[in-house]
């Protein structure tokens, strides 16, 4: 059942690859979403029937394994091509199936009449092929082959508009930093190989858990150890799910058509850098150093991009820094040890991420490819469906009270301020950070529904063409399932505290405790007073947050952030003078002109004047007449008569 839920959607992608341009739209979308589809089966299917039922290994983590074969041996080195579903592969497989599928039913319409429509679905299954192929992976190296894989597609996708300039470098832009970061994991995996003497997941968590606690300091970091293999894990993840200093990239990928966005942002790729420190926590839980660095990157990122959201006016670009922002809280979490809380809110994410950004899609289709708020206004009375739905993802990744934002937001704030693997006066500053970012979201997401729904509109709506539409119902449905799961998908970690059982925890445990030997990962003792205290807290910012932006901006929709803040703190600016132009002016002046002209091509040049030479030398000895063969011929007798004679 696992290898039919990979091999579905990569057979859509070569169908569609190959013959995808004579089968006419509809096919293409019926065979795309239905590779999807049997995926989904697939996957729920081997949840409910299988991974429930499964019995538990002595590790104490239900697990169901399929294996192809060996893969590669060489020596001790052994990677086998092998699926593995347990707790946490299977949370993520489930909502990358279903969100996946909503989001391609909804692209069978947006790019209706789209010249690449094949390419793009081809891509799009790949693209699925991929991310299943990262979470089911039960070694380094599998799970490396779906890595690069969803960069190569999210490149693809990216660029799917290769004309446009934009695109293009956007394209260009997501692939380079995603090299920066990859180059991190293959320095992990060879590190891990020659330490644990394997690559398998399930047996160097076990190699993690018998190694001694590292210290704190940065001796560690170079140290070889546990912490320079967490740290240089954390790099890749930089990279993939777009944190400091690795996500500039992002932003730039709303160049690509917003399905992508969509699946790229909520379900897939960028949850990747967060599911391989969840999938390697008993590695970080090791390496305090490494949970630090994590931490307070994750807790910088996430304010640095609300602040950002807020000089946007672009409707995707708003949502692709509050991607970030909300990335940065789950790393944040996955710092101070709350991995569990950082696959919750990965989770609720995914369904109020891709209503947002679907709803967004919506928009843009029903204003005839407008993307600017500040030409918006007003569109409540000509997008009624999808406003409604919007407002669903836009309360629930505000923090709205009992929606599933506001469970999984405010889990990540506890863990992160009882956190026992912090240090006490840092875990509480990153409270704060996470309780500022939160607010700043309720504001800025405020502001973007009302600058798109409330108020008069400022579009020009003269031409009769130009008057804002509703979507049509292939693109509206899939709105509505993921508002009703941006509703309620907080039930499956309602805590303690009221009344709940955190069932979503309690299923992750086996799996995030380190080695399965029970050592708890993250937290301090509860204290139900305290808790509800900062839980109380976390509502009231989350509705200060909303109430200010809803009256502020309702007042003021064209109201302009600094200039500093517009300018995205010129942090592109900077990688283009310290990094970008000096390495163009190495590569030009140095690798082109000097090796490349001067050295490569000198030696081929010399090569090539060298055989010149030898051959000119030997057509003059072919002269054409018999006394000159006769001489040569009689002056080598003598040199050979010499050599074995007189040893000449």
């Amino acid at each position: 059942m696992l290898k039919a839920m990979i091999l579905a959607p990569l057979v859509g992608a070569i169908l569609l690859g190959t013959v995808g341009k004579r089968l006419g739209e509809r096919l293409v979308g019926l065979i795309a979403c239905l590779t999807v589809a049997v995926s989904a089966v697939c996957a729920y299917g081997a949840f409910y029937t299988k991974l429930l039922h499964a019995p538990v290994t002595g590790e104490g983590v239900r697990r169901v394994t399929e294996t192809f074969g060996t893969w590669i041996q060489a020596g001790t080195f052994t990677a086998d091509f092998g699926l593995t579903l347990d707790p946490l592969s299977g949370v993520m497989v489930l909502f990358i199936t279903g969100v996946g599928l909503l989001i391609h039913i909804f692209a069978t319409a947006y790019m209706h009449q789209d010249g690449g429509y094949a390419r793009f679905f081809a891509c799009m299954n790949l693209f699925m092929f991929a991310m299943l192929t990262l979470v089911l992976a039960d070694n380094f190296l599998l799970m490396f082959v779906g890595w690069e894989g969803v960069g190569v597609c999210s490149y693809l996708l990216i660029g799917h508009y290769f004309t446009r300039d934009e695109a293009a470098a956007a394209a260009k832009k997501a692939f380079v930093y995603n090299r920066i970061g990859d180059f991190g994991v293959v320095l992990a995996v060879f590190l891990i190989f020659m330490k644990a003497g394997s690559i398998n997941f399930a047996k160097v968590a076990e190699w993690a858990a018998a190694q001694p606690i590292e210290t704190l300091g940065l001796a560690a970091v170079t140290a070889g150890g546990l912490t320079t293999i967490a740290l240089l894990l954390f790099l890749g993840a930089t990279g993939k799910s777009a944190q400091i200093p690795l996500f500039v990239w992002l932003p730039d990928a709303m160049a690509g058509p917003t399905p992508v966005s969509a699946l790229i942002h909520a379900a897939t790729m960028v949850t990747a850098g967060v599911y391989m420190l969840s999938r390697t926590s008993a590695i970080f839980v090791k390496s305090p150093t490494a949970l630090v660095v994590v931490a307070i990157v994750g807790a910088t990122t996430a304010l640095i991009a609300a602040t950002i959201a807020f000089g946007q006016n672009d409707i995707k670009k708003v949502l692709a820094y509050s991607t970030i922002s909300q990335l940065g809280l789950m790393f944040m979490a996955c710092g101070a040890g709350a991995f569990s809380a950082a696959m919750f809110h990965v989770t609720t994410h995914a369904f109020f991420k891709a209503l947002l950004f679907l709803g967004a899609g919506s928009v843009i289709h029903g204003m005839h490819e407008e993307q600017d708020m500040r030409k918006m206004g007003g569109l409540k009375k000509y997008m009624p469906l999808t406003r409604l739905t919007m407002i669903a993802g836009w309360l629930a990744i505000s923090g709205f009270p009992l929606l599933s934002g506001f469970f999984s937001k405010d889990e990540i704030l506890w863990r992160t301020f009882g956190s026992s693997l912090l240090p006490v006066t840092l875990a509480k500053s990153l409270w704060f950070v996470g309780c500022a970012t939160s607010f700043l979201t309720a504001l800025y997401m405020t502001r973007m529904m009302v600058m798109t729904f409330e108020g008069d509109s400022r579009a020009d709506h003269h031409e009769k063409a130009h008057t804002p539409h509703e979507s049509p119902l292939m693109m509206t449905a899939p709105l509505f399932v993921l508002g009703f799961f941006a509703i309620v998908g907080g039930v499956l970690g309602i805590p303690e505290v009221l009344g709940g059982t955190n069932r979503f925890e309690h299923f992750l445990k086996p799996v995030l405790e380190v080695g399965g030997r029970g050592v708890e990962i993250a937290h301090v003792a509860s204290n139900h007073s305290l808790e509800l205290g900062l839980m109380g807290f976390s509502a009231f910012i989350a509705l200060a947050g909303i109430g200010l932006g809803w009256v502020f901006f309702r007042k003021s929709p064209l109201w302009t952030a600094p200039p500093i803040v517009q300018a995205k703190y010129y942090i592109d600016e900077i990688y283009e003078a310290i990094v970008i132009r000096p390495l163009e002016l190495v590569a030009r002046e140095g690798l082109w002109k000097i090796f490349d002209l001067k050295i490569v091509d000198g030696l081929v040049n010399g090569a090539g004047w060298l055989t010149g030479v030898v051959g000119g030398l030997l057509r003059d000895m072919q002269s054409g007449f018999a006394r000159g063969y006769a001489a040569l011929i009689f002056v080598g007798a003598l040199l050979v008569i010499g050599y074995f004679f007189f040893g000449i």
